[in-house]
């Protein structure tokens, strides 16, 4: 349902205040805060076991957290409680699409049909939840252009207008990656959440996946996304928070980021005393820079 709260910064799409995870006696997510703003491309980083799926989860609906708020504010000025909506609400209402790690496509579907699937609420509204489709009404035939010319704007998008016809699964691994993408942004998301789109794509797979993100971010959609590939994280994104063991341990643009010890420690293992001469040097060099 929608909240009443009107104090959060217009430009902020996604907060997450105080965000904790528990399960069982593992604590997955710790006291977690971050803001998303609208129109950006934000990044969710961190060592194996850092917690970010476990935060998407909590963000989409697959997980109640232990604690904490997930605030959605749409452009419209709704604004949603993500904790407290059944998953299949976020996508509906708060306007929330997601993807998975492992490609989750029809394969025995063409390329563009997978994409009329996701627009299966739609044509069910228009057909009026009964057989009228069948009959060619009016309203519906609408509905369906409309669906197609949705799927094809995309496809083009994604460089795959040429592949509308062929089965999805005849689609290499990259552009099996791409339409994905495709099919999520098909449920009209202001907010799309993205959990390790370049995963196991070659360079030239993964320019086409920047430009298609760039793309999405130009139409108006902002985006999150979970990313173990720091070329794609430093070239594409605008905000950048990092996670270790559920905690947060830096938050700022690219270059803030991959120049924080704290993250270069987290990636690379160093001891704790080894950290603070760097941080100890880092910060002389910045106040000898003043």
């Amino acid at each position: 349902m929608a909240s009443g709260n009107t104090t959060m910064n217009k430009d902020t799409i996604l907060k997450v205040e105080h965000l904790s995870m528990r399960f069982g006696g593992l604590m997955a997510i710790n006291d977690f805060s971050f803001e998303a703003k609208r129109g950006d491309i934000t990044a969710l980083i961190g060592p194996n076991g850092a917690g970010k799926t476990t935060v998407f989860n909590c963000i989409t609906g697959f997980y109640k957290p232990t604690m904490g708020m997930i605030t959605m504010n749409q452009a419209s000025g709704d604004q949603y409680l993500l904790e407290r909506l059944p998953d299949f609400e976020i996508t509906k209402k708060a306007k929330v699409a997601r993807t998975f790690q492992n490609i989750r496509l029809f394969s025995g579907l063409t390329v563009l049909e997978n994409l009329l699937v996701a627009q299966h609420n739609a044509l069910m509204k228009a057909s009026g939840y009964t057989i009228l489709g069948l009959l060619g009404l009016p309203a519906y035939k609408k509905a369906a252009a409309e669906a197609i010319e949705k799927a094809r704007f995309w496809l083009e998008k994604a460089d795959l207008i040429d592949r509308a016809d062929d089965p999805a699964g005849d689609l290499s691994y990259g552009a099996q990656r791409r339409l994905e993408i495709c099919r999520a942004m098909c449920t009209g998301p202001e907010l799309l959440c993205l959990d390790e789109p370049a995963a196991g794509l070659n360079p030239k797979e993964s320019l086409a996946l920047n430009t298609l993100l760039r793309s999405i971010r130009d139409e108006g959609a902002s985006l999150l996304l979970i990313e173990h590939d720091m070329s794609v994280v430093m070239q594409i994104s605008d905000h950048v928070v990092v996670l270790e063991y559920g905690q947060k341990i830096s938050d700022g643009t690219p270059d803030h980021v991959k120049n924080d010890p704290k993250v270069i420690a987290a990636y690379l293992g160093v001891e704790d005393e080894e950290l603070d001469e760097a941080i100890h040097e880092v910060e002389a060099v910045a106040g000898g820079e003043h």
